[in-house]
């Protein structure tokens, strides 16, 4: 074949096979967009979601006497009317983010195109992007969630079709209004009203043209553009949106540099959509009725909108506690962080890099530079250049100037807490304090963190003990003992006082939260049984099989630890925490009702739950918690258990009234920063201060008598009888002899968490386990 003839035949097969292939890329896009279309990829918003939108009712939560606690919205809606909005800021806003709004159905084809090419092909960032405003609008109804580029994708084009069907639903100017109530301006402003009550403290019918421009500038990027924060980079991009509007002739050339010449003016009156009351509890609602929603809808066909349907939930909240609480929490953690840094003085954990180095390889600003090639140095000399930031303080938001590395040692040594209370009977969530500020820190530590949990699993040890038959009155030597097959793992006490020769009762342990004898508990009873008890108590959580589960390391969440607590004043049963008592739609109509809640199997005996109950009594009366009757003055009848971890890195305190279980916790979010000082980071420092703060506020409110009048039951002359013997026993004369004070003791710890029994030891369990 001749030579030309076999490059055409090349050429021919070459654009036949580049054809085909285009062909069959055409037919997956299609297909691909018509299966999102359809709902392969996750439900589309029906025309009734996007129908309800511009006259759409909040739903109002409910405390359990019915105060409003806030509302639950797609965003924060100003209700700003398109004839309140002035010429000028419509204008502005079309000109700067989409001069062609008027012409196009949702989707700007000419823009896409734009994209296309200067973007993506020839890789111009300046070509900017393609989104409409109706695109941006429906970015803003419905908050994007995805966790690669393929979902994103996804999204994008779910945004152009429900932009499509906004477009013939409502008018260009609805569209316009129910964006600008939407978008988010600088500092977690919602809605152009509140913007311009925010920056300027005037209505949005009364901004001039700069100051208009100003805010439709900041859409851009809200935090570089904040012209509190940055304001040489909010004039300039003012200058720019006032230029678009002198290009597109919607200003005169005299109002253009007029406008231009202006400085900035700012009358700052914050409104913070993330403040009020129980915020981490808000949140909490909102994921649970999310679940029911869906429940609701599969059951009866009928679809909910729980930002938009008005619904009234009533929640088991008590609002009065909930703010007693919040101030608690506050006024203690203001003063423990000034004392946790001034303990650390120079020595602070926090400015040693080999901590805070670790963090700073995981932000975006390394990750950014890494990929443009730089060398550590110089990625160093860059993350300590000093800017404007905005950061969480105890004495109020504030703007300062500090580099990377400075933002990430403030939030490294930044303490934070966690409260919560609620009641053992039904499982009623009372109050809920997932952190110090839900505007800086949505992590919530009552339901997401696990931590360490020190002594106050102790309590759990010593009731598996109880009903395995150890008796109250039993003695354990509480000297420290090396286990010799635990690689000479040697447990001891907080007071480093010298238990040589001395025994002690197990409500003598607990009083003293002694570790040594804690951990001879355990071995009584076998770390199997401790563990299946545990369960038997609600803990769901995995529980290591190790001798140091006596001191406290499983890992738990607060509402795990609350739980398993309910069943000391349940009769011995663990009840599951509950949020919502009812559910009611706009028109009044009962869509659900709390029947009652998920209680436990009974795992320990009424005699064995009065006499635990009496020890930790005597925890709060003289043990590690007195400081609530010396300091606090509390008179209520408390029960309660201090925890530590080791380096104390986190502190504990449970507190039972008869009807009311609480836990408090406090400690860094990172695990390797713990307190200096155990004076200042033992439990009975660190949390219990927030429960006398939280229970001296409820005393003096008597609408809250039926808790804090509460009373325990009186002991049975059973129970008496059993816990009647002296707390501390020596060694006797003998024993004394054969001991030397000055050798250290060693044992061996069973390798399966259980000590035989001696004849006489299986006698009297046998007997006391029938009790």
């Amino acid at each position: 074949m001749p030579k030309k003839k076999r490059k055409k035949s090349f050429k021919k097969k070459l654009i036949s096979f580049f054809l085909k292939v285009s062909i069959v890329g055409i037919i997956f896009l299609i297909g691909f967009f018509y299966s999102i279309k359809a709902g392969l990829f996750g439900e589309l918003p029906t025309e009734k979601t996007l129908s309800n939108i511009e006259n759409s009712q909040a739903t109002a939560l409910l405390s359990d006497s019915g105060e409003n606690i806030g509302f639950l919205y797609r965003t924060y809606r100003s209700n700003v009317a398109y004839e309140d909005l002035p010429k000028h800021l419509v204008d502005a806003l079309v000109a700067t983010e989409d001069v062609r709004f008027f012409e196009h159905s949702g989707i700007d084809y000419r823009s896409l195109v734009r994209v296309l090419v200067k973007t993506v092909i020839l890789q111009d960032r300046s070509g900017g992007g393609g989104s409409t405003l109706s695109q941006q609008l429906v970015k803003n109804l419905f908050p994007r969630e995805y966790s690669n580029k393929f979902e994103l994708l996804i999204i994008k084009i779910k945004e152009a079709l429900i932009a499509q069907k906004l477009e013939s639903i409502y008018s260009k100017e609805e569209l316009l209004t129910l964006y600008l109530n939407t978008v988010s301006f600088p500092d977690n402003t919602f809605g152009i009203e509140a913007a311009a009550r925010t920056f300027f403290n005037k209505p949005v019918n009364k901004l001039d043209l700069d100051e208009a421009a100003i805010l439709v500038g900041s859409l851009k990027a809200t935090y570089t553009y904040n012209p509190r924060i940055f304001p040489e980079n909010s004039i300039d991009r003012r200058d720019i949106v006032l230029s678009q509007m002198r290009k597109y002739k919607k200003i005169s050339e005299e109002e253009y540099k007029s406008a231009k010449s202006k400085a900035i003016e700012l009358n700052y009156t914050p409104m913070k959509a993330d403040q009020g009351v129980a915020p981490y509890f808000r949140e909490q609602i909102r994921k649970k009725l999310i679940k029911w929603a869906d429940e609701y809808e599969s059951e009866t066909g009928e679809e909910i909108d729980i930002y938009g349907d008005g619904l009234k939930i009533f929640t088991t909240l008590n609002k009065d506690m909930q703010i007693y609480a919040e101030a608690a929490m506050k006024s203690h953690m203001k003063a423990l962080q000034k004392s946790f840094e001034t303990n650390w003085g120079n020595q602070a954990p926090w400015k040693k890099k080999a901590i805070y180095e670790e963090i700073i390889k995981r932000t975006h600003h390394y990750r950014a530079l890494k990929i443009q090639g730089k060398s550590e140095a110089e990625i160093e000399k860059i993350l300590n250049e000093k800017k404007k930031m905005q950061f969480f303080d105890w004495s109020g938001s504030e703007v300062k100037t500090m580099s990377v590395i400075d933002s990430i040692q403030l939030a490294l040594k930044t303490l934070q807490s966690g409260f919560v209370a609620m009641e053992p009977g039904s499982g009623a969530v009372k109050t809920w304090i997932g952190g110090i500020d839900y505007e800086y820190f949505k992590y919530d530590h009552v339901a997401q963190s696990r931590r360490q949990v020190g002594s106050t699993f102790k309590p759990i040890v010593y009731m598996a003990a109880l009903e395995n038959g150890v008796d109250p009155c039993d003695y354990f030597p509480a000297q420290a003992v090396a286990y010799e097959n635990l690689e000479g793992w040697k447990p001891t006490n907080s007071d480093n006082e010298d238990y040589t020769h001395i025994n002690v009762t197990m409500q003598e342990a607990l009083r003293k939260s002694m570790n040594t004898v804690s951990v001879k508990i355990m071995e009584e009873v076998g770390i199997s049984r401790v563990i299946d008890f545990a369960e038997d108590l609600g803990i769901n959580s995995e529980l290591p099989e190790v001798a140091s589960l006596a001191l406290g390391t499983a890992e738990l969440s607060m509402l795990e630890l609350a739980t398993a607590y309910t069943s000391f004043l349940n009769s011995g049963k663990s009840v599951e925490p509950y949020f919502i008592n009812r559910i009611e739609s706009a028109s009044g109509d009962v869509l659900y009702e709390h029947k009652g809640s998920n209680q436990a199997e009974i795992a320990f005996s009424a005699l064995h739950q009065e006499m635990m109950l009496k020890m930790m009594q005597e925890v709060v009366n003289s043990g590690t918690a007195s400081r609530l009757r010396w300091k606090y003055k509390l008179k209520n009848d408390i029960a309660g258990k201090t925890g530590t971890t080791q380096n104390n890195k986190d502190g504990w305190f449970v507190g039972l009234l008869s009807n009311l279980v609480t836990v408090s916790w406090t400690g860094s979010d990172n695990g390797s920063i713990g307190f200096k000082s155990t004076a200042i980071g033992q439990g009975a420092n660190s949390a219990l201060p927030i429960f006398g703060l939280w229970l001296e506020k409820l005393n003096q409110d008597k609408a809250l008598n039926k808790y804090t009048r509460s009373r325990f039951d009186e002991l049975s002359d059973n129970a008496k009888r059993k816990m009647d013997c002296p707390p501390i026993k020596e060694d006797g004369f003998i024993k004394k002899l054969f001991n030397n004070p000055d050798k250290e003791k060693t044992e061996k710890f069973d390798e399966a968490g259980k000590k035989k029994d001696g004849f006489f030891k299986r006698i009297k369990r046998i007997l006391n386990s029938k009790d």
